[in-house]
């Protein structure tokens, strides 16, 4: 990991060299990059890579506000944010998890996944605030009609456009990260699974210009995963603790329920009514009812597949449960075994000498001689 003190040395750009060291790496080139801001021939190729490209200035009825578009340039942006989320990846572990691993005492298992939860318990946290904000200063909580009217969305705000560049370096980074980390083979599929949904989703919205829609959806989705590697956390701090597992079950439907809802109003009804219903990839304009299918099927299929892996752990678990309780049940109870008799002499006990019920000791009898 970064910054760690190591007594032990590998060869220059071996395998165990870039596993060890790739954040120091990945400092070094962000260093670089900032260096180039201070010379004027590098600073602007400095600007491309720090900020986001492609503002515009769009004029309103008080004065300009600039906004912003995709195109290829947006490529270089994310590969720099991939780089810082490598670096503040890496200090997350040093500095914090690691910290509270060597105390718990878990086991290799639950380590890897104490890991994955607190790198994910940090940036669903971060994601869920950035993007409640982001939806409530540009209306998109009051006014739901924003979702759909005015598309296609082509210009985004700034901050919009920021947290999308920044999502996507996250999830990009979680590729390389599965090696850095020497994630287990058998925890491999199923990191890669959720990380790819997770890359088209963000894509897709970023994209197709539905911007509004998804920051939405995944304010729902973000706060869902937030608490369940909250309750995965506190479990392996407490294995007695599984209240919290309790209420993201409860949560995890009405999500999905909201997230469907919410994107056949938009899809389904919201953008079939807008004027504007042509392919027009040039203005950014995929409002065809091919593409409206295409997202909804997409959005739905990846909702019925979590829901089905939802039910299939909690069906496995109370089978567990009740197995582990039956079997509690037929094992037969130790018999107790009496209690032995113990025969005490008349009267009470004093300091260690039995004394009479009259208070004097009694005394001893006497063996007669034969």
């Amino acid at each position: 990991m970064a910054f760690r003190r190591r007594t032990k040395s590998y060869p220059l750009f071996s395998q165990e060299f870039v596993i060890h060291n790739h954040a120091d790496i990945g400092f070094c080139l962000v260093l670089c990059v900032l260096i180039g801001l201070m010379f004027e021939v590098t600073a602007k190729t400095a600007f491309l890579f720090i900020l986001p490209q492609y503002n515009v200035s769009v004029p309103t009825a008080d004065s300009e506000t600039v906004h912003y578009h995709y195109g290829p340039k947006d490529l270089v942006t994310i590969l720099f944010y991939i780089f810082i989320t490598i670096i503040l990846h890496a200090v997350v572990q040093e500095y914090i998890l690691d910290k509270i691993s060597k105390r718990l005492h878990l086991s290799k298992v639950k380590h890897s996944k104490f890991n994955e939860s607190g790198q994910l318990v940090v940036f669903h946290l971060s994601s869920v605030v950035w993007c409640f904000y982001v939806a409530a200063t540009e209306g998109y909580l009051t006014n739901p009609r924003s979702l759909w009217e005015d598309y296609p969305h082509v210009y985004l705000p700034f901050q919009v456009k920021f947290f999308y560049l920044c999502q996507l370096a996250y999830w990009l980074h979680a590729l390389p990260e599965l090696y850095f980390q020497k994630v287990r083979k058998e925890e491999v599929p199923r990191q890669l699974q959720y990380i790819c949904l997770y890359l088209v989703h963000i894509a897709g919205a970023y994209l197709l210009n539905l911007s509004r829609l998804g920051l939405i959806l995944l304010l729902l989705q973000y706060s869902t995963e937030l608490l369940f590697h909250m309750a995965r956390l506190f479990y392996f701090a407490d294995e007695n603790n599984e209240k919290l597992f309790s209420a993201w079950a409860a949560v995890f439907g009405v999500t999905r329920l909201c997230i469907l809802t919410l994107a056949v109003l938009a899809i389904g009804f919201g953008l079939a009514r807008v004027e504007n219903q042509a392919f027009d990839p040039e203005k950014g304009n995929f409002n065809t009812l091919l593409c409206r299918l295409c997202v909804l099927l997409l959005v739905c299929a990846a909702q019925a597949w979590l829901m089905w892996r939802f039910i299939h752990s909690q069906l496995r678990h109370w089978r567990e449960y009740w197995t582990e309780q039956s079997a509690k049940r037929r094992s037969p109870a130790a018999p107790r075994l009496p209690s032995r008799l113990i025969k005490r002499e008349s009267g009470y006990h004093e300091n260690g000498v039995v004394k009479a019920e009259n208070g004097a000791s009694p005394r001893t009898k006497k063996l007669k001689s034969p």
